[in-house]
């Protein structure tokens, strides 16, 4: 196996697969350490429910607002993140007040910071949800009580900006959403090849002091 010459701590998979799992080959080589990862993440979320709602997003950040230096960090993902766990947990407590029995869920993700042509970052992101508890994104229209726009709502909190500064800051790429079943192998293999693209190594900045992937651990 092959070191990245950036980071000697990461391998590279230069492979058309990873575990016999397909991979966006014309992006790579990819990082084998985020491969690994990204597949502990969906067995999880598999492992601990038997349906799962899994959606592919964007961050990025405004063009013509300055906004201060630590928010072009990993602390603003941390941010986002637990902004959005915070407000999945407030829907859930909301749906079991009535007293009927509710289906709870853990938020699994997996994100990566790149850097554009520019040198500004931007995130690409996987979440994964208990399908009994959501099932789709809703209406990509504001105001709306769905999961876009708790994604929307969390992305102004890390910037600490107004949601509507926020528009068109948090984007949906086609095709985003994937409702897996814990028996189905080819869904699994086609979100794994989607999310392939988050493990890739190019676009990365090595040596800055920022992470340029993550994931849950739970």
């Amino acid at each position: 196996m092959k070191r990245h010459p950036g980071n000697s701590n990461l391998m590279l998979c230069c492979e058309d697969h990873y575990l016999g799992l397909p991979i966006q080959v014309s992006k790579g080589p990819f990082v084998r350490n985020y491969l690994y990862s990204l597949n502990r993440v969906i067995q999880r979320a598999l492992d601990d429910c038997p349906r799962v709602f899994a959606f592919r997003f964007d961050l990025r950040f405004p063009a013509a607002i300055d906004l201060p230096d630590y928010l072009y960090t990993n602390r603003v993902m941390d941010r986002f993140l637990e902004s959005f766990k915070a407000k999945i947990k407030h829907n859930r407590l909301k749906a079991g007040s009535s007293g009927k029995y509710i289906h709870d869920t853990k938020v699994r993700y997996v994100w990566a910071r790149e850097i554009g042509l520019l040198g500004k970052p931007h995130y690409h992101v996987l979440i994964l949800l208990n399908r009994d508890a959501f099932t789709t994104l809703g209406n990509f229209e504001p105001g709306r009580d769905n999961i876009f726009n708790r994604l929307v709502g969390s992305w102004a909190s890390a910037l600490r900006l107004s949601v509507d500064e926020c528009n068109g800051l948090v984007h949906i790429p086609d095709k985003p959403d994937y409702r897996l079943h814990r028996d189905d192998e080819l869904g699994q293999q086609e979100l794994f090849y989607r999310a392939s693209y988050l493990c890739k190594s190019a676009t990365k900045a090595y040596g800055d002091g920022q992470h340029g992937f993550g994931a849950s651990r739970v």
